[in-house]
């Protein structure tokens, strides 16, 4: 839900833009921040109409990562599938100018539908669940079989070795990160535990998924869905940001991520990960289930390549979450909730680093630290 605006910005100059560039919108404007987004700030507008629509800008200040943050990326991306059948929000405009909010933004259609924020789907009934979650898996790999020359994109990312360059992308930002200082009690963030060791394991070729190359979103989760008012099904993907060229894999990690999380308390949702027990919610399918819905609707089954990556998906948790935790030691950070989302970076790397550990264990001796 939007509330009232933690970071004002200049409403007069964003609509004396609108007024010149975007005649769909009417003003005057009504602002709003929503609660969500740790990233870059989200904003609701209301114009005179009473249209409702939704803002993406670039945070404030000096920033941690040259390529986070990338709202032209989002608009890009988003307008390109606009032009296919996967279910994205209309956008209107893309600006650039820092002289008329302070940063980058752009303005999107607000979608009228059901955002879910547990993935067990809570009061919603077993058909509808189930029908839910296999909506948002057969949505994914529609999103996956786009082709990306057809689409615009081909410059969107580069081909191959997605894995290799998550690693060394990451290893660049652990260091940054680290080294973020809280503005009130001047402690350092500090190095995420047993980074150096998954590093050497994940650079094995050996271990390593055979390489594809699809549009990936990034953080595809069921948070990040919005769903059809009465029906269960996905009428929009919303939070565009880390999308670029990559594996598939990586994104079918993070979507069914609930049920390696099932007995530990990873991200404050030891409830909802409960929920993921075999047979303790009716309609919810099984990790099986899920995985050959996949399959079934993009033509890749990811079954023997699942532990690998759900290993590297807590890896990257835990880099996110230490990101998380440097924006708000430097007080950038734009979601309400990123002081608790930031407690979490220790239990993603050990729960990773444990992952890791059993995959070295069942590996017959080829993959070491």
């Amino acid at each position: 839900m939007a509330g009232p605006v933690r970071q004002p910005i200049d409403l007069a100059s964003l609509e004396r833009y609108i007024d010149s560039n975007v005649p769909q919108i009417k003003t005057p404007l009504g602002l709003k921040q929503f609660g969500f987004g740790q990233s870059n700030p989200t904003y609701q507008i209301t114009d005179a109409k009473g249209v409702k629509y939704v803002m993406r800008k670039k945070p404030p200040g000096s920033l941690l990562s040259r390529t986070a943050h990338r709202v032209d990326r989002e608009y890009k991306i988003i307008h390109a599938l606009g032009q296919t059948d996967v279910p994205v929000p209309k956008v209107y405009c893309l600006c650039e100018d820092n002289d008329v909010i302070g940063t980058p933004f752009y303005i999107m259609e607000f979608l009228d539908g059901r955002m879910v924020t547990e993935n067990h789907f809570p009061g919603w009934s077993p058909e509808d669940r189930t029908e839910a979650w296999h909506d948002a898996l057969r949505t994914l790999a529609k999103f996956h079989r786009v082709n990306i020359q057809e689409a615009g994109l081909s410059d969107f990312g580069r081909h191959g070795s997605f894995y290799d360059r998550q690693l060394k992308t990451f290893s660049t930002l652990q260091r940054a990160q680290a080294e973020a200082v809280d503005v009130d009690t001047k402690v350092p963030v500090g190095e995420i535990p047993h980074f150096n060791e998954m590093v050497a394991f994940f650079k094995q070729k050996s271990t390593q998924p055979k390489d594809r190359v699809t549009l990936i979103h990034g953080d595809y989760k069921i948070d990040n869905l919005v769903f059809h008012k009465t029906e269960p099904r996905v009428i929009g993907i919303l939070d565009w940001e880390m999308a670029t060229i990559g594996h598939p894999l990586s994104d079918l990690v993070n979507l069914t991520a609930p049920w390696s999380w099932v007995g530990r308390d990873i991200g404050g949702a030891k409830s909802d990960t409960e929920a993921f027990r075999d047979g303790a919610t009716p309609g919810l399918p099984s990790l099986k289930q899920a995985v050959q819905w996949y399959a079934e609707a993009s033509g890749y089954n990811p079954e023997l390549e699942l532990a690998w990556g759900n290993a590297f998906g807590g890896f990257r948790g835990a880099v996110i979450m230490q990101g998380i935790a440097a924006r708000y030691a430097r007080r950038q950070a734009s979601g309400v909730t990123a002081k608790n989302y930031a407690a979490q970076m220790p239990l993603y790397a050990d729960w990773a680093f444990g992952l890791v550990q059993k995959l070295i264990e069942t590996s017959d001796g080829k993959a070491k630290l």
